[in-house]
């Protein structure tokens, strides 16, 4: 009878480490800032497809500025085990609805197997992990004395995380996509996605 508990504790020990290492997140959030700006370098959002499915999968990105606008969106498609790298300044908002260029704002990505020319919300599926760098900016700091100090090393310096895993909701996912279908309607100008083999 022990042998038969240790056994079953085993084996739930080993499917409750299984489920833990499985991630089948379909949401992600992320911020960038410092785009478009005078001597600062540009950011990059780079994701992969596990291969976990077995098939390609498509990272539907959706870009805001720090308004809350949608300002430009797309589909990129990632191969099994494939990377996309898209530039924040050439490729996620080189062509805003607002005709603005943004310097900070959110990036979203849901990820499915159908893209954006899907009829009616295509349900997320899981499979793709991300990454973002950050263009952070230098301020100038205050002496004892208050007086202004400035920052004599390069002002802006590059960090990167991981895109966070976020909680979707159905009413969130179809405000997505349809902004995303009012951006092309208006703009006709989507976010550009980098081929899989073009990396910087």
């Amino acid at each position: 009878m022990k042998k038969l508990g240790l056994l079953l504790v085993v084996i739930a020990l080993m499917l409750g480490e299984t489920a833990l290492a499985q991630d089948y997140s379909t949401y992600f959030t992320t911020y960038y800032s410092n785009a478009n700006t005078a001597n600062a370098p540009d950011a990059t959002v780079r994701i992969i497809n596990d291969g976990n499915t077995g098939f390609d999968l498509y990272a539907n990105i959706y870009v805001f500025n720090d308004s809350e606008e949608l300002l430009e969106c797309c589909s990129c498609s990632i191969t099994p085990d494939g990377i996309v790298s898209e530039s924040v300044n050439k490729n996620l908002t080189a062509n805003p609805l607002t005709g603005v260029l943004p310097t900070r704002g959110v990036i979203k990505v849901i990820t499915n197997d159908v893209g954006g020319a899907a009829v009616g919300i295509p349900p997320p599926l899981g499979g793709l992990h991300g990454w973002a760098t950050h263009i952070q900016g230098t301020k100038a700091t205050l002496s004892p004395g208050n007086q202004v100090v400035p920052v004599v090393a390069a002002p802006y310096f590059v960090t990167e995380t991981p895109i966070a895993d976020s909680n979707l909701s159905g009413s969130e996912q179809a405000l997505l996509y349809q902004l995303c279908y009012f951006d092309w309607l208006l703009s006709g100008n989507p976010c550009t996605c980098q081929p899989e083999d073009d990396d910087f």
